[in-house]
């Protein structure tokens, strides 16, 4: 059942980048790029938990994961902050 979950998760993620870089690329609204960017990394985390508890249990994955968690995190932090309309 967690790889039902922990798939689904990375395919909403995934589905949520294209969305919104989808819709960056119609718009050239700058914070649906920041956050489109801040989707792709977070897809890449939930990639890494696949990993980490399916694909290579016994492979610690846990640094990875927190670093591309801080990275999307970064991202989404500075799209708010830097960009203005």
């Amino acid at each position: 059942m967690g790889e039902l979950i922990y798939t689904l998760c990375m395919l909403t993620s995934l589905a949520c980048t294209w969305l919104l870089l989808a819709s960056y690329r119609r718009t050239r609204y700058r914070l649906l790029f920041w956050s489109g960017l801040c989707f792709a990394v977070m897809t890449f985390n939930n990639l890494f938990l696949i990993f980490d508890k399916i694909v290579f249990p016994n492979v610690d994955f846990m640094p990875l994961r927190l670093i591309s968690a801080l990275v999307a995190c970064l991202l989404l932090l500075y799209g708010l902050i830097y960009e203005k309309e």
